[in-house]
């Protein structure tokens, strides 16, 4: 899933980020949509290019990326995105602040839903073949917006609350990096570690043991059935699981 196409876009407007090659950030003002800005350049932009919203209340942004594998197995780019922004606030956070998922794409902090990603391709792709583009976007929530009473929501979690260095510049060098050493183990050694990675994130669920299909899917076995269970990816992918579509921010 290279990252080294060339820029073929400019920014709209500049940002100060420090992002290693081949990351070229394109910032939009706060009323813009970075992941549906995204996918409208993608094919242009070229991988690599993140896009980023200047809010200050989430940390907004989504990526090209370029896979050279089919689309179907493909998808599981959403895994490696989660786990590269989940190592990205490991990097921020208090020592041993607990970092889990809810699957497919939702980022919890010691219990607390924090964000978590989403992933597009090009309409009508073709399963078989690698698709032109992939774009995995990502909503943190940094901080409360302070119109609400503190406590009203105690199962919504935000960076500044949980002791995180609440900068979204931060997070997403932090991100970039970490996406890097993703993609890379992924080219090199496959997607076993990734899907570990992932796992060991997931909400535990007593009594079973569960994978990553090599079409995305989880599957989900438990003592004594000898089927697995399924749970399709994609149709998951529809609707985030996690996103308040009036707001563009994480759940309440």
């Amino acid at each position: 899933m290279p990252l080294d196409a060339g820029s073929r876009v400019h920014a709209p407007f500049a940002l100060t980020l420090d992002l290693p090659p081949p990351f070229r950030a394109v910032a939009l003002r706060e009323a813009g949509d970075a992941f549906a800005h995204a996918i409208r350049i993608a094919a242009d932009a070229g991988a690599g290019t993140l896009v980023h919203v200047g809010r200050f209340d989430v940390a907004e942004f989504a990526v090209v990326l370029e896979p050279e594998e089919p689309l179907r197995t493909a998808r599981r780019a959403l895994y490696a995105g989660l786990t590269a922004l989940a190592d990205a606030l490991a990097a921020l956070a208090p020592p041993e602040k607990p970092i889990g998922f809810d699957w497919p794409d939702a980022i919890r902090v010691d219990g607390g839903l924090l964000g978590g990603g989403r992933l597009a391709w090009p309409a009508g792709a073709d399963e078989k073949a690698p698709p032109q583009w992939l774009v995995f976007g990502a909503v943190i929530r940094t901080a409360a917006t302070g119109v609400e009473e503190p406590g009203l929501h105690p199962l919504a979690a935000t960076l500044d609350a949980e002791g995180f260095d609440p900068s979204s510049g931060r997070l997403l060098e932090s991100f970039a990096r970490h996406l890097m050493v993703v993609v890379d183990a992924w080219q090199q050694d496959g997607f076993a570690e990734i899907a570990r990675s992932y796992l060991s994130r997931l909400a535990s669920e007593k009594g079973a043991h569960r994978d990553i299909d090599e079409n995305g899917d989880l599957l989900v076995r438990r003592a004594g059935r000898t089927k697995a269970e399924r749970r399709p990816l994609v149709p998951a992918l529809t609707t985030p699981s996690w996103l308040d579509p009036a707001t563009g921010s994480p759940l309440l």
